[in-house]
């Protein structure tokens, strides 16, 4: 798979694209991700990516030529031309489902931005999907964009160690994960719960699975909802 990532600032990706699980699939060759600096496409001395928006208000929008130009050229670099994802608090929420479709596609681009937000015509001629990681504002679209790279890596195959890590883990079959402990059996008076410690695997995935159903059903009771309803 190859990750394009449009951001105004490249330099924020280096510790994410070089460590932990996304830096061994990359170093693997499981994933190629590639950094392309939206300002080197401006057409000015200064260059200048954003301006004023018409009609008045606060803040800077980012400009069509250099989000239009840097795209289209990321696209020329190779085939398949890729989704292009523009990380957007207006976009769809991120969730499990999201992450393993993106994860499916040969090849993503990430458009980044900034400043006040995107000219709409960018969002129009540019953007197949729209993210966003929540309901809140961030200074701009680079932390969502290593969310995104972060999450949809691990499902690529090879890229963990342990394959059926990804199906246990919270949100891959519609529930929180179960409690996990490890040594030592008791700390501070707190202790590992007797099931766990009997060898007996039936007993422990019944007891995962009630744990993962309670858990579900205590902290994330619209999770539960939509579990219930796809059942």
């Amino acid at each position: 798979m190859r990750i394009d990532i449009l951001t105004l600032f490249p330099e924020m990706f280096g510790a994410v694209l070089e460590t932990s699980i996304v830096g061994r699939a990359v170093a693997a060759g499981i994933v190629e991700v590639k950094l392309t600096n939206v300002r080197d496409f401006a057409t000015d001395s200064y260059r200048k990516v954003d301006d004023a928006p018409y009609g008045g208000g606060p803040g800077m929008v980012m400009m069509c030529r250099p989000a239009f130009d840097a795209v289209e050229a990321v696209r020329a670099e190779a085939e398949p031309p890729g989704i292009v994802a523009m990380l957007t608090p207006q976009g769809r929420r991120l969730d499990q489902e999201m992450v393993a479709e993106l994860a499916g596609a040969e090849r993503l681009i990430l458009l980044a931005g900034h400043y006040e937000g995107f000219d709409e015509r960018i969002r129009e001629a540019l953007a197949d999907v729209e993210i966003s990681i929540g309901d809140f504002v961030l200074s701009g679209g680079e932390i969502p964009a290593m969310a995104v790279v972060d999450a949809v890596v691990r499902l690529l195959p090879g890229a963990l160690g342990e394959p059926e890590s990804i199906t246990e883990e919270s949100f891959s079959m519609g529930l929180l994960e179960y409690p996990q402990y490890t040594r030592p059996r008791e700390f501070r008076g707190m202790s590992v719960p007797e099931v766990l410690l009997n060898g007996d695997h039936a007993k422990i995935a019944a007891w995962r699975a009630e744990q993962s159903t309670e858990r579900t059903k205590q902290r994330r009771p619209d999770l539960w909802e939509k579990y219930e309803k796809e059942k």
